[in-house]
């Protein structure tokens, strides 16, 4: 039996592709709620660690050194993870960033000889040339955490 439009479509199930969801519905997983991920304390240490030394191995390949692009990769890895962090963990954005800070020195940095205290005295040198990167990402890192506390106090005071 055929209709204007055509033959018949059996009257069994119709097959959906999965990625024909209705709008309501998410095709896989579960249904986002708007909300961004929030990292753990040892998350935001790794999370800091990982793109800290990707943004300082970039600049090491492009540029030989570390120079501009590693600060503004380390106040952008700064800022996410002030961002990111769980309310309980919010202590944890400030600390870790300068820990990772100081590890993409000790791996990245280069030294002039080897030796123990040849790597100690580059990641002071390190350290106190880019100084100005690190205390901006940290105090970026801290003001925004302060301000997270202070107004979940506040939400959690008018309850």
């Amino acid at each position: 039996m055929t209709g204007p439009s055509g033959p018949a479509r059996p009257a069994g199930p119709r097959l959906r592709l999965p990625l024909r969801g209705r709008g309501d519905e998410q095709p896989y997983g579960r249904r986002r709620t708007g909300r961004p991920a929030r990292l753990t304390a040892i998350g935001a240490g790794v999370v800091a660690v990982l793109a800290t030394l990707a943004v300082a191995g970039l600049d090491r390949l492009l540029f030989g050194d570390l120079g501009w692009l590693f600060g503004l990769g380390y106040l952008v890895v700064c800022f996410q993870l002030a961002v990111r962090v769980r309310y309980i963990d919010l202590l944890a954005a400030p600390i870790s960033g300068p820990i990772a800070f100081a590890v993409a020195l000790l791996l990245l940095a280069p030294v002039g000889s080897s030796g123990v205290t040849a790597q100690v005295v580059s990641l002071a040198t390190g350290l106190a040339l880019r100084a100005g990167w690190l205390f901006s990402g940290t105090g970026l890192a801290a003001l925004i955490v302060l301000a997270r506390f202070v107004a979940q106090r506040r939400i959690q005071r008018s309850r």
